[in-house]
């Protein structure tokens, strides 16, 4: 999203250059990654067609400091008068700033409307339109959403008549100047091939939303346009700071209009709450409806996203602990939620004892194991964490003893044996866990206590005990130097050890590194074998 809003920012070589930037800036735009990724990016998005813009590689987001980005940001739209020049193409729709104190209900949407004249090629045989479009692509108008084949429809003498026109660049004028010279032999060569005029208008639904709001807002707010969301199912989830909230509703109109499959926005209004997960929201745009349905890891979620913590950023996170799972394992997920790990898991046959306390939460989660038909595999429960914990090994010794195995049938319909009856897994319920899942990142070490003792009634001292994997956020002080990846693991030991009772080594912990949730505020999954020092405590349970 940086990169996309530097891309809107950097409009033209004449903008950048009538500012001093930093001579670091000045090196980058040398490098010789820049011109290889402008052409990419210019081929894709159509707002460049000449090689004159040098553009920050899309890995490389950091090079533009906040204040520089804000420096071009100011140049370029303090000092562009057209919507394009003789030498580049970058359409960009009028400005029609909005102070704080006079933002509309609504916005005017033909305020956004721009005429460009440009010239084209009126071709009389439309089976020649392949091959001039293919020898002379480089001259054609070349814009993201807009065909350089138009039809005009006119009346002559009573009788209506189709002109087909092959838009041209608009640095192209109708005296031939500015194109190819292949092009202009090939115009003196064919006279009958006319080059007229064609006045072409781009309006509201033209423009990005970035565009847009570049466009509205106030100079000093132009350094990180508010137009990123997160999508769950048809919703988009927006977090604006405090100097965007004047604007709010108008944000909300703009990204539901550029997003055809968000039919509601909203806005996160205060922190995450550590109990349930939930915030309070408001509606910017759109529909009042929080039932959404989300698509992941192959399967079907169903919830109410006012009253439930989702986070579709943690799709990749759900993925690779749900790989680390295999067919006829235990797992208890302490911190289930509407199940984004117990059903992935339940789906390929793993045991789950899911667990969440939020009734909400609990209930979407018996809703989803129903819609995705793993109810043989994943039990819910809706119960405090730290006494699910201390009464999971009996929850799953019962089952164990009860039902011994699980016959499940093949997911797949066709999935036949030889006498042509559909193919079943026989699965026996161990009496153990595998894998202990604590995905309350805020809270979720301070239940670690709950383990001292678990297994001290268990017979077998040498039998495999389960990992744990606990999420948590490390917080760094915003006015110290970052640390470094040693200091933050030493701190996360520090405090995995408090809430076990026990001096775990660092050597025993794996570190995973799932997101950085703020600038100073990092979120890890902390993986470790449970110590026996702690399963077989007798001042535990």
């Amino acid at each position: 999203m940086v990169f996309r809003r530097a891309f809107s920012l950097l409009q033209t070589r004449q903008y950048i250059a009538s500012i001093e930037l930093s001579h670091q800036f000045g090196r980058l735009i040398k490098e010789p990654s820049f011109a290889r990724r402008q052409h990419y990016f210019s081929r894709r998005s159509g707002h460049c067609q000449a090689p004159a813009v040098h553009h920050l590689p899309l890995k490389s987001s950091t090079y533009l400091t906040k204040s520089l980005t804000r420096q071009i940001a100011l140049a370029a739209y303090s000092k562009m008068s057209t919507a394009y020049d003789e030498d580049n193409f970058h359409p960009s729709p009028p400005a029609h700033r909005i102070s704080p104190g006079q933002v509309p209900d609504a916005l005017d949407k033909s305020l956004f409307t721009i005429q460009v004249d440009l010239a084209a090629l009126k071709i009389d045989q439309p089976r020649e339109l392949p091959l001039f479009r293919k020898q002379f692509k480089n001259d054609l108008l070349l814009l993201h959403s807009v065909s350089n084949i138009v039809k005009v429809e006119k009346e002559d003498g009573g009788k209506k008549e189709t002109d087909i026109l092959l838009l041209l660049r608009p640095d192209i004028k109708l005296d031939l100047s500015g194109m190819s010279e292949e092009l202009r032999t090939f115009l003196k060569d064919r006279p009958e091939v006319e080059v007229c005029p064609y006045t072409l208008e781009l309006g509201y639904d033209f423009w990005r939303a970035d565009e847009i709001l570049m466009s509205i807002l106030p100079l000093d707010l132009l350094s990180e346009v508010p137009s990123g969301f997160t999508m769950t199912g048809h919703i988009a989830h927006m977090n604006l700071r405090d100097e965007y909230l004047p604007y709010k509703h108008i944000i909300g109109e703009i990204v539901l209009d550029k997003n055809p499959k968000v039919r509601t926005v909203v806005n996160k209004l205060d922190s995450i709450d550590t109990v349930f997960r939930t915030f309070e929201m408001e509606v910017l745009a759109g529909e009042p409806d929080f039932n959404v349905e989300q698509h992941e890891s192959n399967c079907r979620f169903q919830f109410d996203f006012s009253k439930v913590y989702w986070n579709s950023r943690l799709h990749t996170e759900h993925d690779r602990l749900i790989s680390t799972f295999k067919t006829g394992e235990a797992v208890c997920d302490v911190f289930a939620g509407v199940g984004p790990f117990a059903v992935p898991a339940g789906k390929k046959n793993v045991i789950v004892l899911a667990n969440d306390l939020n009734k909400y939460s609990y209930d979407g989660m018996v809703h989803n194991i129903k819609l995705n038909k793993v109810e043989k595999t994943v039990i819910p429960y809706n119960l405090d964490g730290r006494d699910f914990i201390r009464m999971s090994r009996q929850e799953l010794k019962s089952l164990a003893e009860t039902k011994k195995t699980l016959v499940i049938p093949a997911r797949s319909r066709h999935a036949r044996d030889e006498d042509g009856k559909r193919k079943v897994e026989v699965i026996q319920i161990p009496a153990r866990y595998s894998h202990y899942v604590m995905n309350l990142p805020d809270s979720a070490i301070t239940f670690l206590d709950a383990f001292r003792g678990l297994h001290v009634d268990d017979d077998d001292d040498d039998a495999k005990l389960p990992y744990v994997h606990v999420h948590c956020f490390h917080k760094s002080d915003p006015n110290a130097p970052k640390p470094s990846d040693d200091e933050v693991r030493s701190a996360l030991r520090q405090r995995i050890a408090s809430a076990l009772g026990f001096d775990i080594p660092l050597s025993a912990l794996s570190f995973h590194f799932v997101r950085a949730v703020a600038p100073t505020k990092g979120m890890y999954c902390v993986t470790f074998l449970l110590p026996k020092e702690v399963a077989f405590a007798k001042d535990g349970l």
